[in-house]
């Protein structure tokens, strides 16, 4: 046989199978049933359609469904309580169609749970919270007997015994007695769970860090009782370093002896090295650039040694404002609730705004803003406090330089400080439904230790999240700062340590750091000048509303109002503005756009488009 014409039969089988497959699915997906049933609805009715199951594909099919029928339609009804229902059926069969089955159900009377007895043996007996499921139980006297609930609450006591430790639980009696002629039950259920286990020996397997090191982690005492909570709390821990990629935390139930039950703990570590890229935009008429672009790098080590020492690195970058901050962690008497950490930073960064008075005009025009030079080595103790707490007391020496009013200046500061705050999530994901945050701060510098001016610094910052009724969401910040100084050592105070607003965590409608109260002056040229230089207060708040158009996507409008103030000028700023939202699996992706609408000082209308990542708590 030639070569052609072993092509021309493969062409033509392909094309014939082509051309049957369709065929043969249509055929099979060809109705043989047409269904009615009369007499019910609700509930009821969507039951007797789950027991009698999807409707026959073929032949063979329909007369094992029609021969069914009717004790699917009775388990149906007695699943819901209904012990005397009546079913009358009336088929049509068609030569050329599908056959027409009408169900036509008399359900009778329901019923009704006479009583629900639970009988709990063993020490389970005195568990709080099993006795306070019992109280919520879902079946009481007088309601419809239902089998499907009978079950679930079987299922649940079973489940929560398990969960609590009782793994040689079990039911001695379990029954419904049904007195069809009263149309009455009684639900018995007598739960035997023993005794109740308590946790063994806990191992770790796949890790390399310090023998004990993890088993500070665990959340509970040596041979505390058997909780599944306080595994998953175990879980939590360990996620929360930081240091493993893969975590099963397993209790060992097949290993069960002398009323222990061990816990295996397989870990996979992370890999040696993560990069996180995160990017942002403002875009807008205010000071400085109308796009400006920000890109920001993170390196982590999430574990350089048998230790657990592990290093963040922070590169960002927007045009002109560089930064670099490298921390290393050091865990000290706990891997998460006390650590030691080190600091070391450059960071260049731009504040406020510069403006020159036009003689034709007689306004200003923005000429630039003011620069900042800023070197960072720093240490800080944080300690988990109770009740979700965080305590960090840290010393700092910065070395910043800067020009204001044509001088340059370059300041040293050590600065002792201390905060304590507190995180709250309604949930755990990236986009919570709820929570709040509230931080505190003091820090302080003196010439006789080292410091250039005396200055205390107080700072209280707050945020609060809520959703009502699913889709609106709801949140609001404020944040305040007092800087205690006096006006001979104002001139030396740093730009990083006065208070600036603006920006897309402020003021938003402005650029970062653009608005505070400023000075005037003559510049080398013989110009007037005004820059904006800070000050020494802050009072800052916003309230925005979120509406959910779906789980992903939602709108939001906003007002904020505020500003930074000093003596003499305390003008408040307030924008309003919206923005649409995209939930991502990365967190919330927000670009939102701000007009300025009373700013005592311009008298053009500033907007700015602000696009940010990231969680906002």
């Amino acid at each position: 046989m030639s070569v052609k014409r072993l092509i021309f039969i493969y062409l033509w089988l392909l094309t014939a199978v082509t051309l049957i497959l369709p065929l043969s699915s249509f055929a099979a997906a060809k109705e043989l049933l047409k269904l009615q049933i009369d007499g019910v609805d609700g509930a009821l009715k969507r039951n007797i359609l789950a027991h009698l199951g999807p409707l026959p594909e073929n032949d063979a099919q329909r007369r094992a469904w029609l021969f069914d029928a009717s004790n699917s339609v009775q388990d149906a009804l007695q699943s819901l309580g209904y012990y005397h229902g009546k079913l009358k059926q009336q088929l049509v069969e068609n030569d050329k169609g599908p056959w027409q089955l009408t169900l036509t159900v008399t359900p009778g009377d329901v019923t009704h749970i006479q009583w629900v007895d639970i009988v709990l043996d063993g020490e389970i007996l005195n568990d709080p919270v099993v006795n306070q499921w019992l109280d919520q139980v879902s079946i009481r006297p007088g309601d419809n007997l239902n089998h499907g609930s009978y079950e679930s609450v079987k299922a649940q006591l079973a489940t929560l015994a398990l969960s609590r430790g009782y793994f040689d639980g079990h039911y001695s009696v379990a029954e419904i007695r049904v007195n069809r002629e009263l149309n009455l039950a009684k639900i018995n259920l007598r739960y035997d769970s023993g005794k109740r286990y308590h946790f063994g020996h806990i191992s770790f397997e796949g890790q390399i860090l310090e023998a004990g090191f993890l088993d500070k982690l665990v959340p509970f005492e040596p041979n505390a009782t058997y909780s599944a909570r306080r595994l998953s709390s175990l879980n939590q821990q360990l996620v929360d370093t930081g240091y493993f990629d893969s975590i099963k935390v397993l209790p060992q139930v097949d290993k069960l002896s002398d009323d222990q039950v061990p816990v295996k703990v397989e870990l996979s570590p992370k890999p040696d090295h993560s990069f996180q890229v995160g990017l942002g935009a403002d875009i807008g008429n205010s000071a400085g650039s109308e796009i400006e672009p920000r890109v920001k790098l993170i390196w982590r080590t999430p574990q350089i040694n048998r230790f657990g020492h592990f290093q963040e690195t922070s590169i960002e970058w927007s045009p002109d404002r560089p930064k670099m901050l490298f921390t290393y962690t050091i865990p000290l008497s706990h891997p998460l609730d006390d650590q030691l950490k080190l600091r070391f930073g450059l960071l260049w960064d731009k504040y406020g705004v510069t403006q020159e008075l036009d003689s034709a005009t007689q306004q200003f025009s923005n000429t630039g803003q003011l620069e900042s030079r800023k070197r960072l080595i720093g240490v800080g103790r944080n300690k988990r406090l109770g009740h979700g707490w965080l305590f960090n007391y840290s010393l700092d020496a910065l070395r910043e330089q800067y020009t204001q009013a044509d001088v340059t200046y370059d300041p040293q500061f050590f600065l002792f400080g201390a905060s304590i705050s507190k995180t709250v999530r309604g949930d755990a994901s990236l986009d919570p439904k709820s929570g709040y945050r509230q931080l505190y701060s003091v820090a302080y510098a003196d010439p006789t230790l080292g410091s250039d001016a005396r200055l205390s610094k107080f700072e209280a910052r707050f945020k609060w999240i809520d959703t009502f009724f699913d889709k609106h969401r709801f949140v609001a910040r404020l944040d305040l700062g007092l800087n205690v100084v006096t006006d001979n050592d104002l001139i030396l105070v740093p730009p990083s340590l006065r208070y600036f607003a603006g920006g897309d965590q402020s003021i938003r409608g402005y650029s970062y750091q653009e608005l505070g109260p400023y000075r005037e002056f003559t510049n080398s040229d013989g110009v007037l000048s005004r820059e904006v230089i800070g000050g020494r207060y802050l009072a800052v708040g916003s309230v925005e509303y979120q509406y959910y158009l779906t789980p992903q996507w939602r709108v939001a409008t906003f007002v904020d109002a505020g500003n930074a103030y000093d003596n003499g000028q305390m003008a408040p700023i307030v924008s309003v503005g919206g923005g649409v939202h995209w939930i991502s699996p990365l967190g919330p992706i927000k670009l939102d756009i701000g007009f300025g609408v009373h700013d005592p000082d311009i008298d053009y209308r500033p907007w700015r488009i602000h696009l940010t990542m990231g969680s906002e708590l």
